[in-house]
Order: structure tokens, then sequence, then C-alpha cells
């Protein structure tokens, strides 16, 4: 293994390797920043042309690319908020505040710097901890999915703490989403009224436009018709060295996001917008100002942004050990690995260490590029929210529909898009924040999926209890479900014992 360490970082050291990773990175940012435009399809473009290329530098571009992509997501939710990528949903809830207070700056560079970070620790999570995080990952079947997209759920609680009953009803609205299309175990149509292009169900990311966008430049025509403030973004000195300054005494909250986004990343299926939404969900819950999150607080954009790339390194963990592919960018990842002959497994660090560690090493230099490309051209980008509305508003329009379009390749995918964004609109009008509408349409497969499954087995094994409620990781994630629902409560109460005090004092 020392040879193969050794082998790997002179790999990463040839000028060729790192400049061809590095060029990866900025395409990923790229394609990250424009709605629509997923890492996942950024990887399937270049998996052809790296067929001819040797295994290294083939896989050092495709890391770069993953890693770029993921962070390129949070430029598009922070300055129009329309997450470029679905993992990008958590940083829409303060990042775009924050740019809205002229302060994009701000949230671009915490994006930049806790995705760095984020993404190094997940990386070193991938090169040291793979073989026995795979083996929690291959414990995971029905009941543990049903009740962590139950745990999902009980999100809602912080993605709507304005009005509890509006949350709730928006997750159902999303829930019902999910339903669309055929069943995925009976076979049977649902809510598709005849339509043929309803039957593969709604695209995450088409809803997540209509959702996110649409609506954000209604209000943007909206104001300037009505003379109200614009958004503007100032440049100032000293910003970026004053938010690093501020994140770097946060480190429980960077490692806590972290840590959330390579386990999330180890469950199959799971994927960074889950990973980005549950670490929110927890600095929230252990912030001494709950309130701030929602109106622009950079805790909200570092918690989002450190777990979704973290959850890089996290989905490669059941790749690189099972051939088990964690996430979808991570499944193009096999596919670019059996084209270099290699067989993911024991068989990977066996037969070809050197080109396994150089890649896994070459995922903690390339979020080091990307922190680097990412904290330079943050004020730059932040520029860009300065153009006029007449110019602004047009541009991201046309970025929405090539987005919306350029996933399926579906002109009714633009056309549904169109339909949520009025939708979303209208909802934000009446006071419905888009997260829980989101977060039901993203858990409703998966609830459903390991609901049925379970039900299947407990009428199997002649117990439903048994099946649901006695498996120790469903145990796990049920006291969690429990503490993630009541932590309202308990919040308020212990909000109310100060106020109870400083009354008797006076």
């Amino acid at each position: 293994m020392p040879a193969d360490f050794i082998a790997a970082l002179s790999n990463i050291a040839q000028p060729t390797n790192f400049l061809i990773m590095a060029i990866g990175v900025g395409f990923g940012i790229i394609v990250g920043a424009l709605p629509g435009l997923t890492a996942t399809m950024a990887m399937a473009l270049l998996v052809p042309f790296t067929f001819t290329m040797d295994a290294v530098p083939a896989l050092m571009t495709l890391g770069g690319i993953y890693v770029g992509a993921i962070y390129g997501g949070c430029i598009a939710a922070i300055l129009v908020n329309t997450p470029g990528t679905p993992s990008a949903i958590a940083t829409t809830f303060d990042g775009f505040p924050l740019t809205k207070k002229g302060k994009a700056e701000h949230a671009l560079v915490t994006a930049a710097f806790s995705s760095a970070v984020g993404g190094v620790i997940g990386a070193v999570v991938l090169l040291l901890l793979s073989p026995p995080l795979a083996s929690i990952a291959l414990k995971f079947g029905p009941p543990e999915y049903f009740w962590l997209s139950i745990f999902g759920l009980t999100i809602i609680a912080t993605l709507a703490s304005g009005s509890m009953l509006k949350g709730l009803i928006g997750g159902g609205i999303g829930l019902l989403l999910s339903q669309i299309g055929i069943a995925p175990l009976g076979g049977e149509m649902r809510f598709t009224f005849g339509l043929y292009q309803l039957q593969a169900g709604l695209s995450l990311i088409v809803v997540l436009i209509g959702f996110f966008c649409i609506p954000e430049v209604l209000s943007m025509i909206e104001k300037k018709f009505s003379q109200h403030d614009s958004i503007n973004y100032k440049p100032q000195k000293g910003i970026a060295k004053g938010i690093i300054s501020d994140l770097i005494k946060k480190p429980i909250l960077l490692l806590r996001s972290a840590v959330i986004g390579a386990f999330v990343g180890i469950v199959p299926g799971a994927g960074g917008n889950i990973a980005g939404l549950v670490s929110y969900n927890e600095a929230v819950r252990w912030s001494k100002k709950p309130k701030e999150f929602g109106k622009g607080n950079i805790d909200g954009v570092a918690a989002s942004e450190a777990a979704n790339n973290a959850e890089v390194g996290g989905s490669l963990v059941p790749l690189m050990t099972l051939g088990i592919p964690g996430a979808a960018p991570a499944a193009i990842l096999l596919g670019a690995l059996m084209l270099q002959g290699m067989r993911p497994g024991p068989e990977l660090y066996i037969n070809y260490g050197d080109i396994t560690y150089t890649f896994l090493f070459s995922l903690i230099v390339a979020n080091i590029v990307m922190g680097v490309m990412a904290f330079y051209g943050a004020r730059h980008v932040a520029k860009l929210i300065n153009l006029p509305v007449s110019y602004l508003a047009p541009m991201v329009v046309f970025m929405t529909v090539i987005g919306s379009y350029a996933i399926r390749n579906n002109i009714t995918d633009v056309i549904i898009m169109i339909l949520f964004g009025l939708v979303g609109y209208v909802t934000k009008k009446a006071g419905f924040h888009p997260g829980p509408i989101v977060l039901g349409l993203i858990l409703g497969p998966i609830a459903e999926n390991g609901l049925v499954q379970s039900m299947l087995m407990g009428k199997s094994a002649g117990s439903m209890f048994e099946v649901f409620f006695t498996r120790p990781l469903s145990i796990i994630l049920i006291i969690l479900c429990l503490v993630s629902a009541g932590w309202p409560l308990i919040s308020n109460l212990r909000n109310k014992t100060p106020d109870k005090e400083a009354d008797a004092n006076a």
C-alpha cells in the first residue's frame, strides 16, 4: 500500500494529469451552475472522450467534473434562487435571501469554503473508511429506507417554522406529485390523465426549476414595474477574509455537516439533496438563533454545501468497495471503470492499487482546486446580479427552458416547468414555502417502495411488527424521527424557560 500511495501522489503531481483534472473541475462548475444540467449529464457527456485516455487522467477528469458540478449547483441557487443541481436545494433557503440583502459574495465565499472543507472530509472518509462504511450500507433494507424517508419528512417541521399547517399541506402536495406515473411495484397508472408523457412521472429537476426559479423571475419583473428596491451587489474589501475567519470558528458545524453528507452518501439512492436537507435541519436544530435561518444566515449555506460535497466521497464508498453506485453520477463512474477494464470491489485495491489510490487522492486535490477557483471567482460571479432586470430575466428564463428541455429532450417537460412555475408563484403569494413540496416529491418514491416492500416482507415473515420495529438500524431511525418531529416543541419549551426566569427576576 505505501508503494501505491507514492505512485498515486506521483501521478497527481504530473502537470498533464493535474491540468486536465483542473479543466474538469472548471467544466463541472460551469455545467453545475446552469439549471437543469446536472453532474450526471456532464459526466455522461465526457465518458466517451475518456475511453481513449489512460485510466489515471480519465478517472481524475471525471472525478474533477463530479466535484465541480456539485459545487456549481450553488451558484444559481444563491444568485437566482434556482438549484443548479438538486443537491443545492437547501442552499437556496439562506443563499438567495443573502443575495437579496446585497450579500451575494458572502454566500458564494461561504459556499466555496464549506464545499471545499466538506469535499475534502468526504474524500478522506472514502480513502480511510470504505470497508466498514460499505458494510453498514449493505444492512439498509426496505424498512430502513422507509424510516429514513420518514425522518426526511420530519424536516418539514424546520422548513415550515413560519406555519406548520402550510408546511404539512405543502409536504402532502409533494407526496401526491410523487405518485404521478406508473406505480413502481404494481404497474398501475396513477394521475396520468391519459397522457403518455406523464407515465415516467415528473422529473425532479423540472419541478425544482419551476418551483424555485419562475416565481423569482416573476417577482423580479413585478418589483421592476412597481419601482421597489432591486437586488444590487456592491464589492467590498475584506469580505472573503471575514467570512472564512467566521467559518473557521465553527468547526463543529462544518464537521457535523460533512459527516452527515458522507453517511447519507453511502446509502444507495439517498443523494446529495437529502444530505443537504438533513444537514440544514441539524444546523437549525443546534443553532442558538434558529429564527435567523431562512432569512440569510451563512450557517445555512455552510451546512448545505459542506454536506452535499461530502456526499460525493460517501456515494463512492459502496461503488469502490462493492460495485454499487451510491448516486447517479457514481453510476457514470462505474461505467467509466468498466470501460477501462476495472471491476469495482476488492480487486480495485489489489490489482489496480496505484490507479485506485490516484483517483481517491485526486478527489482531495480536486476539492482544493475547486475551493480556490470558487474563492477567486466569487466576486466576479456576484456581479452578475447587477445586470438590469430587462437582461437578467430573459437570460434566466432562457436557461430554465434549455435546462428543462435538455433533460429528456421533451417539450412536455418545458410546459410542466412553466406550469409549476406559475403554481409556485401563486403558492408563494399565499405564504407557502416550496421546500416542503419538493421534499415530499423527493422522498415520496423512497417511502412508497420501502413501505410496500416492507409489508411484503412482513407478510412473508408473519409479523409486520418484527419487520418495522425490531431491526437495529430501524430502531435508531425511529428514535431520530421522534426527536426530529418533537424538536420544535422542545425548542419552544427551551426558549420559554429563560423568559419565565427573566419575568421572575423582574
